[in-house]
């Protein structure tokens, strides 16, 4: 005896330290597996009931049981289960709910569907508007359950309220979209078959089928309310539901319900007992193997399911029973999202205002394309596209700051480059009004074509301001500077042409222009005036000709010729004379007195 109690010891350990959880040996029972957080606003998974579930090796499919708190659901999943309250899932008789989380039975029913040996999990879930919890948690149980079971079991009593259609509303939509929405495609998940169970009585004449027909008639609306308008949204969704939705009602199994655990079938009501053999076999006539992105789920592939959801749920992402449709959506709208941030990044910045608005509206147009193609939910996806258009929106807005940007450091560039040019045109070696009005002209074209966005009024009123100063000023000097080279030049004309060159035109010349320029302004006191003159309109011509055209830029090329023309005078002046005996057409300058065949005086 003891060394058999030493045995069980060592494999409990063994077991602990292989699996890394504890070993169940009895799975005939109920196993939590998911559990509430102590302040009922999150989810967690219980390793025990996923362990019950892992060790299936054949196609999962799920029954699962919702509705409100001491409706009778887990009494409801032992009579399907044919265990008692004892054996079965805990039943409560006290006024807190006695199930929390979502519970499995342990032990599969094994039922052969369509050829195929599949194992049918029972879950019973927490009730709904319990006191100390959030509807929020109601609605992480309710679609937790939904998106788990094959076949949902609406468990209501007496009739249907509003609040058991809206929070319904969204079922359609994973029924509409989720399975076959695409011919040949993989869908995400197939959802549960629909089973509203109506628990009372006496329907007054009514079928159950005709009362859930009644509650989904649209209401009138006449004002046009809006929140009827909702309401009628969603009656209209669950009513086009088809096959996917079956009424079906029970009687209560017996007027004393605090002592139905103790009671055997004999006990209960007749009808009751016959109804519920009905259900059994209803449910087992509908149910289907659990189907996720187009295969059945093993008890591994159907944990890792699990864990998938409820990390969905916890994070947030689904808030509600009415936007379990956006997690789905989500990847579709990071994919959308994607697509319209590429296609903005394709763009070369920057651009005007216009043509960045209409790519905008293009590459927004593409998005939401993708998005009406292969997102879920009809209803519910609206709040998928009100975020589109918001995260749109963010992108759109860096992009108009990154256009802003480039705009300014482009036409800042183009700016700077022409004020840098105008500096260098009002300090020419050879003033030129020409050459300026080139560069003038060459800085606003260039400006004009190459500086685009949203910064181009903006400088384009600081080009013409500082264009406007520039040329102002240039004029300003333009004649001084003219007046003072040219009676430089003269002068240095005068020497060239007297002792270097010895050609008397060209002294006498710059003898005339030297005279000229001088005399005019010691007659009329200043310069300016003989900016008026007409003589001096054709020297300025005249100059402009010679200092600047655009094959010869004499500003550019001075020096070097100066140098090279330097050169060739003094090579003409030391050799070429004297070896070939040149005599030039014009009158030189050339005393016969001196030179070597005078006759001596003496």
């Amino acid at each position: 005896m003891e060394i058999s109690r030493w045995v069980l010891l060592l494999s409990f350990f063994l077991c602990l330290f292989a699996s890394g959880s504890f070993c169940i040996e009895n799975f005939h029972q109920a196993f939590p597996i998911v559990e509430p957080d102590p302040g009922h606003t999150k989810l967690r998974l219980s390793r025990e009931g996923l362990e019950a579930i892992e060790r299936i090796t054949t196609p999962i499919a799920a029954v699962a049981v919702i509705g409100p708190y001491r409706s009778g659901k887990s009494f409801l999943l032992n009579q399907l289960l044919s265990l008692s309250c004892f054996e079965g899932f805990g039943v409560g008789h006290m006024r807190d709910t006695k199930t929390k989380g979502i519970w499995v039975w342990g032990t599969p029913i094994e039922l052969d569907i369509d050829g195929v040996s599949t194992s049918v999990l029972y879950l019973d879930t927490e009730g709904f508007e319990s006191v100390g919890k959030s509807n929020v948690y109601d609605d992480r149980i309710f679609a937790l359950a939904n998106v788990m079971s094959s076949v949902l079991i609406y468990n209501l009593p007496e009739t249907i309220r509003e609040a058991d259609i809206s929070r319904l509303s969204f079922a359609v939509e994973l029924a509409e979209e989720f399975y076959g929405r695409v011919k040949g495609q993989d869908v995400a998940f197939e959802p549960a078959k629909l089973l509203w169970l109506i628990q009372r009585d006496f329907l007054q004449g009514k079928s159950v089928q005709e009362m859930v027909d009644e509650a989904l008639r649209r209401v009138p609306n006449n004002d046009g309310n809006k929140n009827i308008d909702m309401v009628n949204q969603i009656r209209d969704s669950l009513a086009i539901m088809g096959d996917n939705s079956t009424a079906f009602s029970l009687p209560q199994p017996h007027l004393q319900r605090t002592k139905l655990c103790d009671m055997k079938d004999g006990e209960l009501d007749p009808i009751y007992v016959r109804k519920r053999d009905q259900l059994k076999q209803l449910v087992a006539s509908i149910i289907r193997p659990k189907i996720v992105q187009g295969k059945t789920l093993n008890g591994k592939e159907f944990v890792y399911f699990l864990e998938q959801i409820l990390e969905a749920l916890n994070k947030g992402e689904i808030p509600s029973t009415g936007s379990l449709v956006e997690v789905f959506n989500k990847g579709i709208l990071d994919r959308c999202l994607k697509l319209y941030s590429e296609n903005m990044e394709k763009l070369g910045l920057p651009l005007s205002e216009k043509a960045l608005q209409d790519a905008h509206e293009r590459s927004r147009v593409d998005a939401m394309q993708v998005f009406d193609q292969q997102h879920f939910g009809r209803h519910h996806a609206k709040k998928s596209v009100m975020q589109l258009n918001e995260e749109i929106e963010k992108v759109y807005k860096n992009v108009i700051l990154a256009n802003e940007y480039q705009s300014s450091k482009l036409c800042e560039a183009l700016y700077t480059g022409c004020e840098d040019k105008m500096d260098q045109l009002q300090v020419l070696r050879l003033p030129s009004m020409a050459k300026f009005n080139a560069g003038f002209l060459q800085c606003n074209r260039s400006f004009e074509f190459e500086c685009v966005g949203p910064s181009k009024a903006n400088y384009e009123r600081r080009m013409k301001k500082m264009l406007g100063k520039s040329r102002s000023l240039f004029i300003k000097e333009y004649n001084h500077r003219l007046f003072n080279w040219l009676v430089a030049f003269s002068l240095v004309m005068v020497v060239v042409g007297r002792f270097i060159i010895k050609f008397i035109l060209i002294e006498i010349g710059a003898w005339i222009l030297f005279i000229f320029l001088e005399t005019y302004t010691r007659m009329f006191w200043s310069a300016e005036s003989l900016y008026y003159n007409p003589a001096w309109h054709f020297i300025v011509a005249t100059w402009e000709t010679l200092v600047y055209s655009p094959i010869l830029d004499l500003d550019r090329w001075a020096l070097p010729m100066g140098f090279m023309l330097a050169i060739a005078i003094v090579y003409w002046r030391c050799y070429g004379g004297r070896k070939h005996g040149t005599r030039w057409l014009l009158p030189l300058y050339n005393n016969h007195k001196s030179g070597p065949n005078r006759p001596r005086s003496d």
